[in-house]
């Protein structure tokens, strides 16, 4: 059976709106924000909670560009200074475990092909079951409650 990985978003296509003023942010529908609890602002970078007192941006995103029906954006948060996420194999990020999560899984048309809303607790069992329909290229996590995307999810055959 083939097991799975989350991919959080490289940093480098953040990193230089955090150089940019309020002013400078603002047409471009980005707001610096301030994190002020844990859990709460989850960074798509690090696929990590931000600790209170840390600074993100709070960006629209394009997370689904392909050309198909599916084509999405939506709001994100990514934290200054944030490393692109590198768990291994089958590890369920922490940000991920207490969320209500809707999982989206797509083919390689980036066609919806499956669709369910499960407890942070049960995602890797729901993914493991929308990578068993062979046709499953990739899933998209999003937070279920706020409709944020979370995270990319691919495939992984085993060693």
């Amino acid at each position: 059976m083939s097991t799975f990985r989350f991919i959080g978003l490289v940093a480098e296509q953040f990193s230089r709106l955090f150089s940019l003023s309020a002013e400078q942010l603002a047409p471009l529908g980005i707001v610096r924000v301030t994190a002020d609890s844990k859990p709460g602002f989850p960074c798509r970078i690090s696929l990590e909670d931000a600790e209170p007192g840390e600074e993100l941006l709070l960006l629209p995103y394009e997370h689904q560009p392909a050309l198909s029906p599916f084509r999405a954006s939506g709001p994100i948060y990514v934290r200054a200074g944030a490393q692109q996420s590198s768990l291994p194999p089958g590890e369920i990020p922490t940000c991920v475990n207490f969320r209500q999560i809707s999982v989206r899984a797509y083919d390689a048309h980036h066609m919806m092909v499956g669709a369910e809303v499960c407890p942070g607790d049960e995602v890797e069992r729901e993914i493991q079951r929308q990578f068993s329909n062979p046709i499953v290229s990739y899933i998209h996590l999003h937070n279920a409650k706020r409709g944020c995307f979370s995270c990319r999810v691919e495939r992984v055959d085993p060693v």
